[in-house]
């Protein structure tokens, strides 16, 4: 459907990670420190990404805007980044995830609900922690969501339902990946 000449309406999935801490890490370690955690995450993220079908719309410092066609391989790249960063990290990640209509305005940028929760989601998130906005986002059989919170979300006039998600025990897509 389209929503203007410059603009088109679809549906996509959208994952905000960023590395906590990373500001008060590189104050007191060094810039060096801060770069070889960037390029940790960043290796992770790039490792990542396209195994599940999702790109990287945005590097944003210390984190980076992923963008899937369906939420699920958007679900599934942030769980399998955040295990990687733990697993070679000095910082512990979070991530906000959402998924719904929005605007493709100019063929390289999204506006939208959708991506403002999944924002906003991540800086409400703590350490290792990755929330969800629960029922528009579709969970993998290896993952376990929380019962769904409502949650006052800056920007947003009612509170949204949220749901934590984390890799169910014994399970994982992880094996496959790395």
């Amino acid at each position: 459907m389209r929503a203007s000449a410059t603009s088109t309406r679809v549906n996509r999935g959208f994952a905000f990670v960023d590395l906590c801490g990373f500001t008060d890490f590189v104050d007191t370690h060094g810039d060096a420190a801060g770069v070889a955690e960037l390029g940790r995450l960043r290796s992770s993220v790039r490792e990542v990404a396209p195994l599940c079908g999702v790109r990287v719309d945005k590097w944003l410092g210390d984190g980076a805007m992923l963008v899937g066609v369906d939420s699920e391989p958007v679900v599934q790249a942030v769980l399998s980044i955040e295990q990687r960063v733990r697993r070679g990290g000095r910082l512990p990640l979070r991530a906000g995830v959402a998924a719904g209509d929005v605007l493709i305005l100019e063929g390289d940028d999204y506006l939208g609900r959708a991506v403002n929760l999944a924002a906003r989601l991540c800086d409400l998130a703590g350490p290792h922690e990755i929330l969800a906005a629960s029922g528009t986002v579709d969970v993998p059989a290896w993952v376990t969501a929380t019962a769904p919170v409502a949650t006052e979300v800056a920007g947003f006039a009612e509170p949204v339902p949220v749901v934590a998600l984390s890799v169910r025990s014994g399970r994982s897509w992880l094996r496959r990946t790395g």
